[in-house]
């Protein structure tokens, strides 16, 4: 008949090699630091709302990170783009114009010296 005793043993040396190389790829990753370059993303919630044919209404929902929450940018492409810091506690709320291509950025800046890009709708 048929030999069918090496097959197991085959496989389960395939394995364990394929084990052992994920866990030493793992642990190089902690060891030469490439893990440590990950960084975190904030959390705050942005909300806008239109406001009859050129107005956007935004509001400041909160969120985890909004007391680090030092400026915001209001980038209006194809209008004037906004320094605010108006918007930076829970509940702010400001109305802005938009520009030609009718689309909102809002880029935060944290305590930490970190920034990150809260909201970006087109309408």
């Amino acid at each position: 008949m048929y030999k069918d005793d090496a097959v197991s043993p085959v496989i389960g040396v395939i394995l364990m090699v394929a084990i052992t190389v994920i866990l030493a790829a793992v642990i190089a990753a902690f060891v030469f630091g490439m893990a440590g370059n990950v960084g975190t993303t904030k959390n705050v919630a942005f909300v806008s709302e239109l406001d009859g044919p050129t107005g956007v209404v935004v509001t400041n929902h909160g969120g985890n990170d909004v007391g680090k929450l030092n400026t915001v940018d209001i980038l209006l492409p194809g209008g004037t783009d906004q320094t605010d810091q108006t918007l930076t506690a829970v509940g702010d709320s400001e109305r802005y114009t938009l520009g030609t291509d009718k689309r909102i950025i809002i880029k935060g800046y944290f305590d930490d010296g970190s920034e990150s890009i809260l909201l970006d709708r087109t309408y």
